[in-house]
């Protein structure tokens, strides 16, 4: 009888024990939902007070905006909500071709940070610089501001004058940069040849990258009389702050035959992501240089990562920013959108750069100041570098015919010619050093 008695009552606390384990979780689920509720009570009661108690009566609309907008800003940098005039404005900015400084920024420290200046864009020319701190805009401190009210600040008429105060490292004092609004059209791909090295200078991310990347490298192909008279190719994504991530995949897929390119994991398994290359490399197979600098951002960062990984190009300047997010843009009722941090992306080996961005494989800086210009009396004949051939008397060089003599004075013109960019950018001058060198190694085996 004993027996049964325990055995009853350890039934009893089995089941006791197996209905709690059953219904706490539905109680703290109801507890959650009656939190939520009592939340959303009570920003209606805080909404309604300031309708009716605010000294000045309020806009009710811009009130709700921004209380989402807060809502959305205090998730992350890059998350935001896009009122209906601004969501067309980012529409328009992905064709190419939008009003304003031409600058990308975020937000940091309260302040608003420069993630780099489009090249050729009013701010670039007025000497705004990657890293700069935007502290004021028309004396107005931007302290406490959103991302997107310090945005709608520096918007304003084409040809409109304005005056944004900066922050810059190694400056003791801020100082007032003058600022003249245009319309911005970007060139996504700009290329060029120099020497024998094909330079693809890709400014941003937009619907226009990948057709304006097969137009330029054609072109800088064709004009040094094929693919054989190349040494390799730089891609130049120093101050590119990113753009579309399809674009992204399509540039480094033109450089790779296969393999991952990147992948982007969200909240959910389900919602993970792998892009890979397909066949056909635009460079032929050509030794690349990739330049980054604190400046590329976000799709530059993976084309770096892609390539980088893959082995197929040498990454060459200074840090990356870092951004290894992705925004998805969903349209909202009333023509808005909201830009929501949805997923990570990774490079093909499985790293994620967010906040740490990628690192070069070699490490140049570009010098701050350029160099002094030369003391005439510095450069006079009686101090510049003597050779042989400076003195009186010298025996000729009869060994050589003149087309020799031709050859050797056109590759003494063009050593100078690379002396001379190296003052103008060390470190383009440097990734088109690495590939002569690779081409030398090359053609000697």
């Amino acid at each position: 009888m004993r027996k049964f008695l325990v055995a009853a009552v350890g039934g009893t606390l089995a089941g006791a024990v197996m209905t709690t384990q059953v219904a706490a979780p539905l109680l703290a689920q109801e507890a959650q939902k009656s939190s939520v509720y009592e939340q959303l009570d009570l920003f209606g009661d805080i909404f309604e007070r300031i309708r009716s108690q605010y000294v000045e009566p309020v806009d009710e609309g811009k009130l709700i905006q921004a209380a989402i907008n807060g809502m959305l800003t205090s998730l992350d940098p890059h998350s935001s909500y896009l009122p209906a005039d601004d969501f067309k404005d980012m529409q328009v900015q992905t064709r190419g071709e939008f009003g304003g400084l031409g600058i990308e920024v975020t937000q940091e420290k309260g302040f608003i940070k420069v993630v780099s200046p489009m090249d050729g864009t009013p701010a670039d020319k007025a000497g705004i610089h990657a890293g700069d701190f935007i502290t004021h805009v028309d004396g107005e401190s931007v302290l406490g501001l959103t991302l997107d009210e310090a945005v709608d600040k520096m918007r304003g008429p084409v040809g409109s004058e304005i005056v944004v105060t900066v922050a810059r490292e190694g400056v003791d004092e801020p100082f007032d940069v003058s600022i003249i609004r245009d319309t911005i059209k970007l060139t996504a791909v700009r290329g060029r040849l120099e020497g024998k090295t094909v330079v693809l200078r890709i400014t941003t991310f937009n619907d226009q990258t990948y057709p304006n990347l097969e137009t330029e490298l054609k072109k800088a192909v064709d004009e040094a009389g094929g693919i054989d008279k190349i040494n390799g190719f730089v891609v130049d994504l120093r101050n590119n702050p990113g753009g579309l991530l399809t674009q992204a995949i399509k540039v480094s897929d033109a450089f790779l035959d296969k393999g991952e390119i990147v992948s982007t994991r969200g909240r959910n398994p389900q919602d993970s992501e792998r892009f890979n290359a397909e066949p056909g490399d635009l460079a032929q197979n050509k030794p690349m240089v990739v330049l980054i600098n604190g400046g590329s951002a976000s799709a530059s960062e993976i084309v770096t990562g892609a390539l980088q990984d893959h082995h197929r190009a040498i990454v060459v300047g200074t840090k990356s920013f870092g951004k290894g997010s992705v925004q998805t843009v969903i349209p909202l009722r009333g023509d808005g959108a909201m830009r929501l941090t949805t997923a990570r992306y990774y490079t093909p080996s499985g790293r994620s750069i967010q906040a740490l961005g990628i690192s070069p494989d070699i490490v140049v800086e570009q010098p701050k100041t350029p160099p002094a210009p030369a003391d005439d009396k510095a450069d006079s004949a009686a101090t510049r570098d003597r050779s042989e051939a400076d003195l009186r008397g010298a025996i000729s060089n009869d060994s050589m015919t003149d087309d020799e003599k031709r050859v050797l004075q056109d590759e003494q013109k063009k050593a100078e010619e690379a002396a001379k960019l190296r003052e103008e950018d060390y470190q383009l001058a440097y990734a088109i050093d690495i590939l002569k060198g690779l081409s030398a190694i090359a053609s000697s085996e």
